[in-house]
């Protein structure tokens, strides 16, 4: 029990930080739990976290279920079916990956060239559409355990001309179909991840939700360009772990 506890809380506080929580969880589950697939077990646990998203940022979510936000409603489209056709393509050969620092390292220095343009206020004339589409597709490579799915879509929608304040709120927004598809082709594979993780998800969810609301007062009080400097920190330390490990 108390495993499956210390595994929703890793899920809950690193989902939103660019430390990938897929890793973490991944490596921890492998010590920690037996007879279970440390992959499936990381995905599966996004799903504690979702219900988190789906609660802080309910008004938006009525928004686009009502079809009042048509922008944000086409941009989750397309950005769910090209995460979706990537991740399936990269969670079936996972075996024969091992970048997931190295991909980390390049989405770290990424965020600190992010982080000089928009200080000095310049940014690329990229669409919404396009950027929904780059943006799936580093979502999707977010499989790959070491690889922050939060760090690599921040650094994509902070590449066009989106206001601050809508990049977190994209960014986590587009994780929601993604994870509910994912988790439920899981369940269907594997039944006993209901009935063994059931603790993890409660957690997850909890947790997810009380850093969730923490760290998106923390973007609103501070320049943006600082707070893509400290993904980008993160995301390099993130990468120094994984290349150590």
């Amino acid at each position: 029990m108390l495993d499956y506890i210390l595994l929703g809380t890793l899920q809950g506080i690193f989902e939103w930080i660019p430390i990938s929580s897929e890793g973490i969880v991944a490596l921890y589950s492998q010590f920690l739990i037996e007879d279970v697939n440390f992959l499936d077990v990381a995905i599966f646990l996004h799903l504690g976290t979702l219900f988190a998203v789906l609660i802080y940022f309910r008004k938006d979510w009525k928004e686009v279920l009502t079809f009042k936000n048509k922008v944000l409603l086409r941009f989750l489209i397309i950005a769910t079916v090209i995460s979706l056709g990537v991740g399936f393509l990269v969670y079936n050969t996972m075996s024969k990956i091992t970048l997931g620092a190295g991909l980390l390292l390049v989405m770290g220095v990424g965020l600190l060239f992010t982080s000089f343009f928009q200080r000095k206020g310049k940014t690329f004339n990229i669409g919404l559409d396009r950027l929904a589409l780059i943006t799936g597709i580093l979502q999707g490579f977010s499989v790959i355990p070491g690889l922050s799915r939060s760090g690599s879509t921040i650094f994509g929608l902070s590449l066009g001309k989106i206001n601050p304040s809508e990049i977190l709120k994209y960014s986590y927004m587009m994780s929601a179909p993604v994870v509910l598809a994912s988790s439920s082709y899981l369940m269907l594979k594997n039944p006993a991840l209901i009935s063994q993780g059931w603790v993890s998800l409660i957690f997850s969810f909890l947790i997810g939700l009380i850093s969730l609301h923490f760290l998106i007062k923390i973007s609103q009080r501070i320049n943006f360009s600082k707070f893509t400097l400290i993904f980008g920190i993160l995301c390099l330390f993130g990468a120094a772990i994984g290349f150590i490990l």
